[in-house]
């Protein structure tokens, strides 16, 4: 069995791919082109977002379920995950990071966008494997295994 056999070691290398691909368009939106945070995490996670969808479905979880079955979940994953994620980051950043550091604005909303997309990544992972890309087959059997 090769390292790239396991879904989890393919599903990081699509985390690293899509993630240098979301926070570079990320960054470029805020610091670059000037947008405010929100829209600048929206578009750069968004791209993103269809990077991973596809590289997921089809490289990490291999999953044989259809666009329309799979990609309605998919889309509520990263949506939840993205505003809660992003929101908890920036939360923190201002009431911790802010009151023990004296930062520049624009640090602290990078700080954010760096944690926001740690925990964004984790919400993910963990929905896409037990929701977005589970067939019903596959629920049907782990349920017999508990049993």
């Amino acid at each position: 069995m090769t390292i790239v056999n396991n879904s989890f070691t393919r599903f990081l290398l699509v985390g690293i791919f899509n993630t240098f691909v979301g926070l570079s368009t990320v960054f470029v939106f805020l610091n670059l082109i000037g947008l405010s945070y929100w829209t600048s995490a929206f578009l750069g996670n968004s791209i993103g977002a269809f990077v991973s969808y596809f590289l997921n479905k089809r490289f990490s979880f291999k999953s044989k379920l259809g666009f329309r079955q799979s990609f309605w979940r998919f889309i509520l994953v990263i949506v939840l995950s993205y505003f809660l994620a992003y929101s908890c980051s920036l939360l923190f950043t201002q009431l911790f990071i802010v009151r023990f550091l004296s930062l520049q604005d624009a640090y602290v909303k990078n700080i954010a966008v760096v944690l926001g997309a740690s925990l964004y990544t984790i919400l993910n992972y963990m929905r896409h494997k037990y929701f977005t890309f589970r067939s019903k087959k596959e629920t049907g059997k782990e349920k017999l295994k508990i049993s």
